[in-house]
């Protein structure tokens, strides 16, 4: 039975709300049209990443038996859904929606799939390049997909490196803020190098002896979320007044998860970080002002330096980016 776009709205509305406190409340500076687009994108993320981790809308990821089983149904369904079928699953319809609304690339649609594939094969980085393309698969396409949601076009390089960099901040906080969740989950998102750097053993990340050198590579993560979340300003003079401000909200909101990691150092796994509702409104009102003024950006020193998305590898070096297996295996 085909669903209504209304209803599919809604159900992504109410998952939103349950699933992310802070991404809803940036979701809502954007007009009608895209607050809807943005919510049926998150949607989909959601429950993939849900079916992915055994999850119920973001809570503590749970174990498994049949990952790569669940990352068949997320594959098919997907497939279904960017060919214009209904799926019988709302998440996966509201794909099938928005990306024929927005003209979302097949290929966006598979670089997030396979970043759970990685999570599915147990990925681990070796590198900080690996971190990095590991945080692209799983929240720097969204960015991209976010800024054709927005109305960037898809050939607008420029403006999606910075919406990449965008998710590259955001998943750096996540991963500095559940360094201790992840360790419960058998999971390690530091680099081998890093914790050889810091002679913490593999597996022993969140013994109380490693917290202060483990602190250090918090800190770490929390700076080079901020240095991705400065360089994405500078795509938002390319967005409309209400995306550019959602999208300053949502950095500042997510920029502090970093910050305040950092802050509380080895105490940082004590209790979860989170930005309390009077911090989330702080940010809706100082992001209005940066969003007035976001032409101040348009100017902005180039992304020398930064990690390249795939894409981009490919079109700058003209050779054929990395594949997964060969970099990562």
């Amino acid at each position: 039975m085909t669903v209504s776009r209304a209803a599919l709205v809604e159900q992504a509305r109410e998952s939103i709300a349950k699933g992310s406190k802070s991404f809803a409340a940036a979701s809502r500076l954007f007009d009608r049209a895209t607050r809807e687009r943005a919510w049926l994108l998150y949607a989909w993320c959601r429950r993939c990443d849900d079916l992915a981790d055994g999850q119920d809308l973001g809570s503590a990821i749970t174990h498994v038996d049949d990952p790569h089983a669940r990352l068949a149904v997320i594959r098919d369904l997907s497939a279904r859904a960017m060919a214009g079928e209904a799926t019988g699953d709302p998440a996966f319809d509201a794909l099938g929606v928005v990306a024929a609304e927005v003209g979302l690339p097949q290929a966006w649609v598979d670089d997030l799939i396979a970043g759970f594939a990685l999570d599915a094969d147990g990925f681990g980085p070796r590198t900080e390049d690996d971190l990095l393309r590991y945080c692209y698969h799983v929240a720097g396409v969204v960015g991209c997909m976010m800024a054709v949601v927005m109305g960037v076009d898809p050939a607008d390089d420029a403006t999606l490196d910075r919406a990449c960099d965008l998710g590259l901040a955001f998943q750096l906080a996540n991963i500095a803020r559940d360094i201790g969740e992840d360790d419960a989950a058998g999971r390690c998102y530091l680099p081998q190098d890093w914790l050889a750097e810091m002679d913490v053993p593999p597996g022993e990340t969140m013994r109380p002896v490693y917290r202060p050198r483990i602190a250090v590579l918090g800190r770490r993560l929390a700076a080079m979320a901020e240095h991705y979340e400065a360089s994405a300003r500078a795509g938002t003079p390319a967005l409309a007044f209400r995306s550019a401000w959602a999208v300053l909200a949502a950095a500042g909101i997510y920029g502090d998860i970093a910050r305040e990691v950092a802050r509380r150092g080895e105490h940082a796994w004590d209790t979860r970080v989170f930005t309390t509702k009077a911090e989330k409104l702080g940010w809706v009102a100082k992001a209005g002002v940066q969003a007035a003024r976001r032409g101040q950006w348009a100017d902005a020193a180039a992304r020398t330096g930064l990690w390249l998305r795939p894409e981009r590898e490919r079109t700058l070096s003209g050779r054929p980016a990395i594949s997964e297996e060969s970099h990562n295996g």
